[in-house]
């Protein structure tokens, strides 16, 4: 996905620097039948470096930490730290979650687990949830179809390997048809949020060509615009040019400084900034539905990026099922008993002959 280089926006720009020492961490939740998890995070990087500020999953002193380190055949060195700690119920993940200091604890995560009761067995159902960033406006699921959807969520390395495999060409079209819609998507969400944020700026008296009636009619027109020039978007908008297509001459020269307030602050709402994780899911039993994909270690595994929940609600989830054994047996017994008793009951009328 291609990012906005607005060198007028400092903050925004430093928004978009991935940090080198962020580490490669993958989050394993093992879902215990009382409704407890076991919460493993394993993180790797190639620095002796893990900083809460730029650790993707929090944990603190609470939890069982453990260093060591691996060195390959060339002699690189990866440092890796894994923490893990049970959770007597989701809602202390929650807690967790609500009070998260590291990277990404600016974007709202919960986590939710159900159990149902049904005789032979009882079926359970965990997710983690990431909240969408843009409460309203266009969804990029809505501009993908099933095909492109499945390929979207999917984890990298599944990806790369249909890349690179024997259907290259066909998911590298795949993929790039994904990129282009979600580009577009994103961009009249640019748009859309612009408006939004100029119009609370400039206040309502400011005559009907500026109403966001009639700038949102022009979403699409402005998203156009911001497409064919986003490789010099920072120097156009700053020169002026762009506003001047978007609002005429004399309104741009007199709402220039909200016009520059309303672009950063609806470009830093659409592109979050993230540091990526990925996320397995361990269900107790028997499973039976999911969202999720299998990976090496044949668990459920997901990626946690901002792609995901920038315009939807991201829900990674399993159910699964377990047999309730006594239930069987006692269902065995009670119809042994039942029968037994129609048998008797038949003989003795049996034996006790016709009326006279």
């Amino acid at each position: 996905m291609k990012n906005f280089n607005l060198k007028l926006i400092v903050s925004l720009i430093l928004m978009m620097i991935v940090s080198c020492d962020e580490p490669d961490t993958v989050l394993t939740n093992v879902i215990h039948p009382d409704g407890s998890v076991t919460r493993k995070i394993v993180m790797r990087n190639t620095k002796n470096k893990f900083e809460n500020s730029e650790l993707q999953v929090p944990f603190d002193n609470t939890w069982t930490v453990t260093d060591s380190l691996e060195v390959n055949d060339k002699g690189d060195t990866t440092w890796i730290k894994r923490a893990e700690k049970l959770f007597e119920n989701v809602e202390e993940i929650n807690s967790l979650y609500k009070n998260d200091t590291s990277v990404n604890g600016k974007i709202p995560r919960h986590a939710g687990f159900t159990k149902k009761f049904r005789w032979f067995n009882t079926e359970y159902r965990f997710y983690e949830s990431v909240h969408k960033v843009i409460l309203s406006g266009y969804p990029i699921v809505a501009s993908l179809n099933t095909e492109e959807l499945t390929y979207f969520y999917s984890p990298d390395y599944i990806k790369f390997n249909k890349e690179n495999g024997p259907d290259s060409v066909k998911y590298r079209i795949l993929s790039d048809s994904i990129e282009k819609k979600t580009d577009n998507c994103l961009l009249l969400n640019v748009a859309a949020l612009w408006i939004e944020e100029f119009t609370k700026l400039i206040g309502p008296n400011t005559g009907p060509e500026l109403s966001i009636e009639v700038l949102k009619s022009r979403e699409n027109e402005f998203a156009e615009v911001i497409n064919e020039n986003q490789d010099h978007f920072d120097s156009l908008w700053a020169k002026g040019i762009l506003l001047k297509k978007f609002i005429g001459e004399t309104n741009a020269s007199k709402f220039k400084t909200e016009a520059d307030s309303a672009v950063s602050n609806a470009i830093s709402r659409v592109f979050v900034d993230f540091n990526n994780y990925s996320l397995r899911i361990v269900m107790p039993g028997k499973l039976i539905a999911t969202n999720g994909y299998i990976d090496s270690t044949r668990n459920l595994l997901w990626t946690v990026k901002s792609d995901f929940f920038i315009t939807d609600q991201y829900e990674m989830w399993a159910e699964s099922r377990t047999t309730n054994v006594w239930a069987w047996i006692f269902s065995g017994i009670f119809l042994v008993f039942v029968s037994t008793g129609i048998i008797m009951k038949r003989k003795s009328r049996r034996a006790a002959g016709p009326k006279p």
